[in-house]
């Protein structure tokens, strides 16, 4: 039958062994899965080792730093790295095994090496750029097209941090008077919760996009650690995917995330984020300006070209009309003279007709009864009337000639509604003189107007 020892004995039994098998002190690579600081100043630290695949614990410890080392290692540690000692941080520590009869095993660290977590870190960061590289998205969110005027923004971000109030209140007293519409996605943005949090608020907004013009992350002053945070590959995964511009204003100077590096813009503080804004609605403010103004001159030189075209045609118009007019005044007065000439003849012929019909009765009237009187007298009243009628009748064809010859006038013809329709200078006469998108000029009795041709319908 085995010694047998109390639980004391045997407790000292294994410190004794362990130290006897593991007197020499070690350096450990593992995560920090736990970490506690007592009133006393000592740290207490649980440490893990995980598989490959970073989700299953293969190996797990206890730690202490004593308060006298912890303050400098602490300090040390985070002036080199830029980082706090936190929850899931990889380090590398200097450490002995010790044995306690009633706190068990557990690390008693002595020294951190930074460096080894600087290059941890910057190895991960390296990886999640490669993988989104890799997965063709890295870019995706630059890619999208900046809207001229943002001005409905959706604002992830805690609603208690300076970094938010900063940035409305930057936005609402900008000097030009432009308004912004801010709606608040209430978001934790540091600590272990930063990355479902943000997640779950891009989701959010992604549902109404159309209500947005942009996006914008702002958290505001904080740590070194809390910035590590955002190198999350969900995080940069879902702003890659993110259907509108996303702005990062995080709130550091010496770096930047990897979300900060998918961003649409990155800046460095919510303020230069809010200034960035403000600066993109002057900018295209200004354009307007300037295209209004470019608009405007061209008008001008437009109104006055074609002022200058149409006093020019005007100039070739009036020597044209006149030419017109003596044609016309020409032929009407041969026309005139023509019907006078008629007149005068048809004059003659019915003076004479009288005459030889006065000779002839007065020849007959001694053979003829006093009845014939009546019918001589008739005659000589029909032949009256029908010269009479010849002569108005002629009068009113000179008349109508004369009305013609006015109709013709062509600021009668723009007087009576209808129009004289031009191109560079040349009268249209036919449709297949012109084509789809020619400008054309279009003479009325007051005033000219300038078409584009838009449908052309021959027949």
């Amino acid at each position: 039958m085995a010694e047998k020892v109390s639980l004391t004995e045997l407790q000292l039994i294994i410190r004794d062994s362990l130290y006897l098998a593991l007197p020499d002190i070690y350096w450990v690579i593992a995560e920090i899965s736990e970490l506690t600081e007592n009133n006393a100043g000592h740290c207490y630290l649980e440490l893990i080792e995980k598989h490959q695949d970073e989700k299953n614990v293969r190996a797990r410890v206890k730690a202490i730093i004593w308060s006298n080392r912890y303050r400098f290692l602490k300090a040390f540690f985070e002036n080199i790295t830029g980082e706090s000692l936190r929850e899931g941080l990889k380090i590398l520590v200097k450490a002995k095994v010790e044995y306690h009869e009633l706190y068990g095993l557990s690390l008693i660290i002595s020294d951190i090496d930074p460096a080894f977590t600087v290059g941890e870190m910057a190895m991960k960061r390296q990886l999640i750029i490669k993988k989104l590289e890799q997965d063709g998205v890295f870019s995706m969110n630059k890619e999208l097209t900046f809207p001229a005027v943002p001005q409905r923004i959706a604002v992830i971000s805690s609603k208690s941090a300076a970094g938010y109030s900063d940035f409305v209140n930057h936005l609402k007293g900008n000097s030009f008077g432009y308004v912004f519409y801010t709606s608040l996605i209430e978001t934790s943005l540091q600590g272990t919760e930063t990355e479902l949090s943000v997640i779950t608020a891009l989701d959010k907004i992604a549902l109404n996009s159309h209500l947005f013009d942009l996006v914008v992350i702002i958290r505001g002053g904080g740590s070194q650690s809390d910035l590590s945070w955002f190198d999350s590959y969900n995080i940069a995964y879902h702003v890659t995917q993110f259907p509108l511009p996303v702005i990062t204003g995080i709130g550091h100077d010496k770096d930047v995330s990897v979300t900060d590096m998918v961003a649409n813009r990155s800046l460095k503080t919510p303020t230069a984020v809010a200034d960035f804004l403000i600066d993109t609605v002057a900018d295209a403010e200004n354009h307007i300006i300037e295209m209004s103004s470019l608009i405007t001159g061209a008008s001008r030189i437009i109104i006055e070209k074609n002022k200058n075209r149409i006093e020019a045609s005007s100039i070739k118009l009036f020597p044209l009309a006149r030419i017109m007019m003596s044609g016309i005044k020409d032929k009407l007065s041969s026309e005139i003279i023509e019907i006078i000439s008629i007149g005068k003849e048809l004059i003659i012929r019915a003076g004479l007709i009288p005459a030889n019909l006065e000779s002839r009765l007065s020849s007959a009237m001694k053979s003829l009864t006093s009845g014939k009187d009546l019918v001589l007298k008739r005659n000589r009243e029909r032949l009256i009337a029908d010269t009479i009628n010849c002569l108005n009748s002629k009068k009113v064809m000179l008349k109508s000639l004369e009305n013609s010859s006015q109709h013709l006038n062509p600021e009668n013809i723009l007087r009576r509604g209808f129009s004289i329709t031009s191109i560079n200078g040349k009268i249209l006469k036919n449709f297949k003189e012109i084509k789809n998108d020619d400008m054309i000029d279009t003479q009325l009795y007051r005033g000219t107007l300038k078409s584009k041709v838009v449908k052309i319908k021959g027949r």
